[in-house]
């Protein structure tokens, strides 16, 4: 830094001018944390080779890398989840032991998983005050009412409106995130680690939680933020470590590194996606869908799917493009409407009866309703054609099942040890890999994708966009619900939009998020005045 220049003019000017510059800033921070050579193994996995990772205090500091690049397992040592082989930890300049989350959350280090751990039959302020509540007369009942003012003055320095009575069970996504948030700062630690934090939520409400750190960062906790979404990585975060294969790649500052460099350092090679054209010419219609109608969610909503097309949903969060998909599959029951497949109305009551019309559903919710999580890779890619694998005297052959599940582990290149490895000890893009390698043994012809790449990297998404589109020139007439824009404009010979269970319209291949966005926001209200101003 220079020398201070004379005068309080000067000294003004300067400060104005550079107090508040990511690179001032950065300056003046002081290291809260240094985590070096950690290494860590499980049963055929080295997860962790010499990792490294430095968080100072009041930064944001952004943890990428591909699934499976070791982030998960890195941050849970730091939370004391799980413990290292080798390497040292650093707070404050002094060597810690972290071997239990109790003793990391002691030691200031709370981590908020992608997959929030609430209880939803308990209040928000129950759930923050889980395990330490006040209590009354001689310790043995619970203090209602300094357990509720506790969470409201937390609520209050997050600038949240929030009854600490409501039970977290009735709270949007957002909120539970925000319950989440109150217990760590309850616990006033000085390192946060986010795991996807963004993953549920929508532009207001990413929003919402973004001014929260900023308002933890200007208070001096360190932020371990973990997402694949690099506009918010650029939006929020002051640095970037980048791991790959368990390993350290490096650090850099986000300001003034490009998205390109951070990919690279990611997947060690530039990505080139494919962009879809448009509509295939004379292709016959597949799957047709007249008047369908659930509750408000979904209401008379017609569409046509030709083969070879790939569809793609956008639309606002809620509205009703799952619940459509749901709709189709026989997931969820219908109030009127037909569905068509191949020009014959079908009766669909069950997924099963879906499955047996051609039509394969790969849910948003691929951990509860896409796989089976203490099953093995084989067992997994089976799971909907298991009837095709029995033998003699009906028992399943084993060594044909062992094969196919070899097969499709090459052909979409599934990182796993064997296909003997229990599904839930891989990262997300290979559970979701084994979901599509479920549907494609099938041969289902239509095939619905809903947020095929939701919390996955940006070299998982790259081979799931190839893969979609391979797929479609194969045939296959595919529907891709998603919430990111430009994915679904990448993808998508045409486009359907939906807002408030209302389909607004279809826009072809090349639109705008501008014109998608026009759709999303049509709502029932503003279709009426439309209507009123064509009659006059």
């Amino acid at each position: 830094m220079s020398a201070p220049r004379d005068g309080p003019t000067a000294k003004t000017t300067d400060r104005m001018s550079t107090e508040h510059t990511p690179t001032e800033r950065r300056r003046r921070l002081t290291t809260l944390l240094r985590m070096t050579g950690i290494t860590k193994s499980f049963p055929g996995v080295l997860a962790l080779r010499g990792a490294e990772l430095e968080l100072r205090a009041g930064e944001v500091h952004a943890l990428m890398g591909e699934n499976g690049a070791g982030k998960s397992t890195l941050m849970k040592i730091l939370a004391g989840i799980q413990r290292a082989d080798d390497g040292e930890i650093r707070l404050d300049g002094e060597v810690v032991q972290l071997s239990s989350p109790r003793q990391a959350q002691a030691a200031g280090v709370s981590i908020i998983h992608q997959e929030l751990a609430l209880m939803n039959d308990l209040t928000a302020a129950q759930n923050i005050f889980i395990g330490r509540e006040p209590k009354m007369l001689g310790g043995f009942l619970l203090d209602e009412r300094e357990l509720n003012a506790r969470a409201e003055k937390i609520f209050a320095s997050m600038h949240l409106q929030l009854d600490p009575r409501v039970r977290v069970g009735k709270l949007t996504v957002a909120k539970q995130q925000m319950v989440e948030i109150a217990k760590v700062l309850s616990h006033r630690s000085r390192i946060l680690i986010m795991d996807e934090p963004t993953a549920a939520l929508n532009d207001k409400e990413i929003d919402e939680l973004f001014a929260i750190i900023d308002r933890l960062r200007a208070e001096g906790v360190g932020i371990v933020y973990i997402s694949h979404k690099m506009d918010e990585i650029k939006r929020i975060s002051d640095r970037i470590t980048v791991m790959r294969d368990g390993a350290y790649i490096g650090t850099v500052d986000t300001p003034s590194t490009e998205i390109g460099t951070i990919i690279s350092m990611m997947v060690g090679r530039s990505l080139t996606d494919e962009v879809a054209g448009s509509t295939p010419a004379n292709a016959p219609v597949v799957l047709e869908v007249k008047g369908l109608t659930r509750g408000k969610a979904v209401r008379a909503v017609d569409l046509a799917l030709r083969k070879g097309e790939i569809l793609g949903f956008a639309g606002l969060m809620g509205a009703g493009r799952t619940e459509l998909a749901r709709a189709i599959f026989g997931a969820d029951p219908i109030d009127s409407g037909e569905i068509l497949v191949d020009g014959r109305s079908v009766s669909i009551r069950s997924p099963a009866d879906a499955v047996k019309a051609g039509i394969g559903y790969l849910s948003e919710d691929r951990k509860h309703f896409g796989l089976a999580l203490d099953l093995d890779v084989r067992n997994n890619i089976a799971l909907a054609s298991l009837g095709s694998f029995k033998g003699a005297g009906g028992l399943i052959d084993e060594r044909r099942m062992q094969d196919v599940a070899r097969r499709y582990i090459d052909t979409l290149a599934i990182r796993t040890p064997s296909d003997a490895q229990y599904a839930r000890l891989l990262s997300g893009g290979n559970q979701q890999k084994i979901v599509i390698a479920k549907w494609l043994l099938r041969d289902c012809p239509i095939l619905i994708f809903d947020e095929p790449t939701r919390g996955i990297d940006v070299g998982a998404k790259s081979e799931i966009y190839k893969l979609l589109n391979a797929l479609a020139a194969d045939g296959k007439a595919i529907i891709v619900i998603s919430s990111e824009l430009p994915e679904v404009i990448r993808l998508s010979h045409r486009i359907a939009v939906m807002c408030e269970g209302r389909l607004t319209g279809f826009l072809p291949s090349g639109a705008t998020q501008e014109e998608i966005m026009h759709l999303a926001t049509k709502r029932e209200t503003m279709v009426a005045q439309d209507n009123k101003a064509e009659a006059a």
